[in-house]
């Protein structure tokens, strides 16, 4: 038998940043799937780019844009649907991909899911940041933030050669006009909540004394959910979970995703407190350990981070504080 931690999650001065102090790699506003060991080049906000969009729809082909909760809820919206309706059609992974199953179109690729062609973007106004940002990214590592493209070219010079007749603006002028702040802070707000559910399992870990008793088991499903396809993890976590992690319930307004973020993350620890407040045995600690290690690692993944990497870097800083694998 072991210790009950205190609910809701009331972590000590020394647990309290152990999520965060792993310093986690979060690459975001890239549609495409973006390896960190891929050359890319940052830019700077005066730098002056072919950036005026000549509207061919190549962008909008054969991308991975991955979704936090907040940018699905506005996709939704942006369509006219509930969120549960539009993330059963629309997404993958139970809603942290867009779904890219459209007719072929540049080079044979299959259509973003949210493309007409005859028109283009059905959900303009709502699109992701990973839209907004295109042919950019942002690099998140620590507190450094830069933006960035991947390669030396610049990547519509590849797929829209026409751009160079159009006008070009500086790197500020083209995200100023994408209005990028509320996706900006919706990412902020919701790598702090990873952080916070991953944190939340440290202390199902560490503070209730399970690792204390030797428990081996626990960070070893951690490492295998950091291990998962995003498919497969979707699948292991229990459907009233991944719901509450992906199309939570709340009334809080979308014009404010900081507000919805911090919501949205009270209503998970509410969740958490009702369901593993009374756990005492070693296996009930350690299924709710590993279920909010899977939630923190899931988001991460819509976040544009690499679970394997995460999953690496908190058992790391779990053996610090005595826990064992």
């Amino acid at each position: 038998m072991t210790s009950s931690p205190k609910w809701p999650l009331s972590l000590n001065a020394s647990l309290s940043t152990l999520a965060a102090n792993t310093n986690p790699l979060v690459l975001r506003g890239k549609p495409t799937n973006f390896c960190p060991m891929t050359a890319h080049t940052i830019v700077h906000a005066d730098d002056i780019f072919p950036l005026t969009c000549s509207r061919s729809g190549t962008c909008c082909h054969g991308k991975m844009v991955w979704l936090n909760p907040w940018e699905l809820a506005c996709l939704a919206k942006a369509n006219g649907m509930p969120t549960r309706a539009f993330r059963d059609q629309f997404t993958e992974f139970g809603g942290i991909r867009l779904r890219f199953d459209g007719p072929p179109g540049w080079k044979g690729l299959p259509a973003c899911s949210q493309f007409d062609p005859e028109r283009g973007c059905r959900v303009h106004t709502g699109r992701p940041l990973a839209c907004r940002l295109y042919p950019l990214g942002r690099q998140l590592l620590g507190k450094e933030e830069h933006y960035i493209f991947d390669g030396e070219r610049f990547p519509c010079l590849v797929g829209c050669p026409e751009v160079q007749e159009l006008p070009k603006m500086t790197v500020r002028d083209y995200l100023h006009g994408q209005h990028i702040g509320p996706g900006q802070v919706a990412q902020d707000a919701y790598l702090h909540t990873m952080q916070r559910l991953a944190d939340g399992a440290f202390v199902l870990l560490i503070e209730s004394g399970l690792a204390a008793s030797g428990d081996k088991k626990t960070l070893r499903g951690w490492r295998a959910n950091g291990q998962q396809h995003p498919k497969e993890r979707a699948h292991q976590l229990p459907i009233e979970w991944l719901d509450r992690l992906l199309i939570p319930e709340l009334t809080q307004s979308l014009e404010d995703p900081q507000s919805y973020a911090d919501a949205h993350y009270n209503l998970l620890q509410e969740n958490a407190q009702n369901a593993f407040s009374h756990n005492h045995t070693k296996d009930g600690l350690r299924e709710a350990s590993c279920l909010m290690m899977s939630m923190a690692l899931h988001l991460g993944r819509s976040l544009g981070s690499d679970p394997v990497q995460l999953a690496d870097r908190w058992i790391v800083t779990a053996k610090k504080h005595g826990a064992h694998e």
